[in-house]
């Protein structure tokens, strides 16, 4: 047993009790360590140093593999370094490598509670019935309050989305550090954000709409309606429309359909359509 106050040795016979229920009270990193591992070595002081002066905003497990082969199997370790953090008794994300002191804190940071937590869960619920000026004044609370926590921004920025300010949700999108800005919720953000921007008017499309029945090949109405289209949600027409601007005329705008649509399957994720526009894009492409 560790004499520091927030590092404990886990075996098979503590784990279900330090890692999995513990992790329901407050986030559990699990270090995968052995003695010949020279990595480990190097990391394993780093992560004590940082349980210590986090003070108990998460416990550092360590598992020696060597020892705790069952252990080491259960959750497929292969290589060493290997961190795993839990929250609320599942694994929620790791790393492998004696990664730099300030990768690591970035990690943590990520995931750990933070003392602006409770006002940022005050804004989300006003925005949420409605009091999106209230929201945002809280969030910016919180934010003069905790700086640092990059949830804010995110937050801020889907606020002043919400409220139609669009430069100001972009400057809150801004405002997030390197490591944040690749975030895929990022991605989306600023996809609406382009879409936004680029969108007519919604009493604009029945015009659109009307160019294009009378000239097939109007480029600009096929582009601009497409926009006004994702706006409005209707993302299966917006793609069609994008995809036969594509076809049609793959350099109008400088190739505009076909970064339209890659901006458009960021901001729609995992939704079934973007599997099969992306087929239908990769075997037009080649």
């Amino acid at each position: 047993m560790s004499n520091l106050p927030f590092v404990q040795e886990v075996t098979g016979d503590n784990f279900q009790q330090v890692v999995i229920e513990g992790s329901r009270r407050q986030p559990v990193l699990v270090d995968f360590w052995a003695s010949w591992c020279q990595p480990c070595q190097m990391l394993m002081p780093l992560l004590a140093g940082l349980a210590e002066e986090y003070q108990g905003r998460f416990i550092l497990a360590k598992v020696n593999t060597e020892e705790q082969q069952e252990i080491a199997a259960q959750f497929g370790i292969r290589s060493i370094p290997d961190v795993r953090l839990f929250k609320d008794g599942q694994e929620a994300e790791g790393f492998t490598g004696a990664l730099p002191e300030s990768a690591i804190r970035e990690f943590l940071d990520k995931h750990l509670p933070r003392p602006s937590d409770p006002l940022v869960e005050q804004a989300m619920q006003a925005i949420s019935i409605g009091n999106t000026d209230q929201g945002i004044a809280l969030l910016q609370q919180a934010q003069s309050a905790d700086p640092a926590n990059p949830r804010i921004p995110v937050a801020l920025a889907q606020a002043h989305m919400l409220a139609g300010d669009w430069e100001a949700a972009r400057d809150a999108l801004d405002n997030l550090p390197p490591a944040e800005q690749e975030q895929p919720e990022v991605a989306q953000l600023r996809a609406q954000l382009h879409f936004a921007n680029e969108a007519p008017p919604a009493s604009e499309l029945p015009a659109l709409e009307s160019r294009l029945q009378q000239n097939g090949n109007d480029s600009e109405a096929r582009y601009r309606l497409a926009m006004g289209l994702v706006l409005q949600q209707r993302f299966e027409e917006a793609i069609e429309h994008l995809l036969t601007l594509m076809s049609k005329d793959r350099q109008y705008g400088e190739d505009a359909a076909r970064k339209a649509l890659l901006r458009l399957f960021d901001m729609l994720g995992d939704d079934p359509l973007v599997t099969d526009a992306r087929r239908r894009l990769f075997n037009m492409m080649h």
